[in-house]
């Protein structure tokens, strides 16, 4: 027999007009929500809010709205054009209101959900912006005129300082007890780890969270999302379907706890960062002793091929055999990144001829069948041996072993966040971006991005390793499908 789930509570704002879960309102789990990202929510109308140096970013919303959406599109406009002010348009998905409904015997016996269709909901759009800028921010917070807030704040920033996009999410109105609730149990789907920006929390069964002051809940009668506040528990013989919210008891709501900005990347599930430590790492005399010896002892074993690859360059298209492409090292000096030649003598022209088929999306240039690359070239950049004159590149000091990919000026100008970052350290004959990199359509920049970034963050000598480990094993796999 399978006893009945537990109905979810919905406050009942006659009785207690302050619902909370956790010892949060829904505002401040929104907040919480948010933090877990390193995001400020900074709301219109709050002139005494304190904005916090420390967030990475702020997410500037009207006084009556709490919203969720997906930030990835965000961030990618953001890093490449590193504007002031990102405005977005979020608009809902039209969808018909439903709710699922179980049914049951009277002795308790499960017989079946059943979804009931309210009336189709509008299509509910709101403006949300995020900035780095904290004196945004602030301005923001201090503006009562919501109707014209946003006019106000397109005015102090300059139009060549923004950008803008549309993006799904979900809208709740905060002054309606509804679609509060509506809110929270929404963002028990989506916030898998709350305990990130929530200290009092604690795990039960696979999805379930719930408040250290709760009463006890057997994790097998959880399934789905399900949070549990203070003073609440799913009794015995009952079962919890998420998502579901059972609220704090408000005889025992508990006193919200804090979590300060720079506890909160410590818990989150990204790789972690350390700048500092990955910084003395890469300008070390250690790491440039590695290159060295490493890039010796590959010239060493690669040598010998050397005459076979100039005579297969020749024979096909003559010379040049070398190929010198100007790039930017360490602080931005640029250099001559050597490579054997893969394509036809008059692969510029024929680039522009073919610019139109570009499958790349940022600054780079790809075709799977690029007509540009000669047929010992096409074996070469398979197999990765185009990049062999790149270890006399590492050994004059343009390069390293491991690093960024190596890029012109004109490539480097598209982000200037990521431009820094990348050119801290030589780039590298290797690096994260050449074994991670998917080729998906549309994403082959940012990951770029997103690779060369993560290596200057958390570089060391084991990464390194691994670097070199995994690329050897891509040759060796390319080599074996031949």
């Amino acid at each position: 027999m399978i006893a009945p789930p537990i109905p979810e509570q919905i406050p009942e704002t006659e009785n207690d007009p302050v619902h909370t879960i956790w010892g949060l309102t829904p505002e401040q789990l929104h907040g919480r929500f948010w933090k877990s990202r390193g995001i400020q929510v900074v709301p219109s109308g709050s002139p005494g809010l304190e904005i916090d140096k420390h967030a990475e970013l702020y997410l500037l919303v009207s006084r009556s709205h709490l919203v969720i959406m997906q930030l990835q599109e965000s961030l990618d406009l953001m890093c490449w054009l590193n504007p002031d002010l990102l405005m977005i348009r979020l608009g809902e998905r039209e969808q018909s209101e439903y709710r699922e409904v179980v049914e049951a015997r009277a002795d308790g016996q499960f017989l079946r959900f059943r979804r009931e269709y309210e009336s189709a909901r509008h299509r509910r759009q709101a403006r949300v912006a995020l900035t780095t800028n904290a004196d945004i921010a602030l301005d923001w917070a201090s503006m009562d005129d919501e109707p014209r807030a946003w006019a106000k704040l397109r005015r102090i920033v300059p139009h060549d300082l923004r950008a803008s996009l549309r993006n799904e999410g979900q809208i709740y109105r905060g002054d309606s007890d509804i679609e509060r609730a509506q809110f929270v149990r929404d963002l028990s789907r989506v916030w898998a780890h709350p305990q990130s920006t929530i200290g009092r929390v604690n795990r039960v069964g696979d999805e379930g969270w719930a408040d250290q002051d709760a009463g006890e809940t057997d994790p097998g009668a959880l399934t789905g999302p399900v949070w549990i506040g203070a003073g609440r528990c799913i009794p015995a013989g009952k079962s919890g379907v998420g998502p579901a919210v059972l609220w704090d008891d408000p005889n025992m709501r508990p006193e919200s706890d804090e979590v300060e900005w720079r506890d909160i990347e410590a818990m989150q599930t990204r790789p972690e960062r350390r700048i500092e430590e990955a910084a003395t790492y890469t300008s070390s005399a250690f790491k440039r002793l590695f290159d060295i010896v490493f890039a010796l002892i590959a010239l060493t074993i690669t040598l010998p091929l050397y005459p076979f690859i100039i005579a297969a360059i020749w024979i096909e298209d003559r010379s040049p055999i070398f190929f010198a492409h100007q790039r930017e090292s360490i602080k931005g000096n640029e250099f001559g990144c050597l490579k054997f030649r893969t394509m036809y003598r008059n692969a510029e022209e024929m680039k522009e001829q073919l610019q139109a088929q570009n499958m790349a999306d940022g600054p780079q240039f790809f075709m799977e069948k690029d007509p540009r690359i000669t047929r010992v070239g096409a074996v070469l950049r398979k197999l990765q041996l185009d990049e062999l004159p790149q270890f006399f590149n590492v050994l004059v000091g343009h390069m390293s072993v491991v690093g960024p990919r190596p890029s012109p000026f004109s490539e480097n100008q598209l982000c200037p966040g990521w431009r820094e970052a990348r050119l801290s350290v030589r780039p590298g004959v290797t690096g994260l971006w050449q074994i991670r990199r998917t080729r998906a359509d549309g994403a082959d920049f940012q990951e770029w991005i997103r690779y060369d970034i993560e290596y200057v963050e958390r570089a060391n000598l084991f990464l390194d390793l691994y670097i070199i480990w995994n690329t050897i094993t891509l040759i060796f796999s390319a080599l074996s499908r031949r």
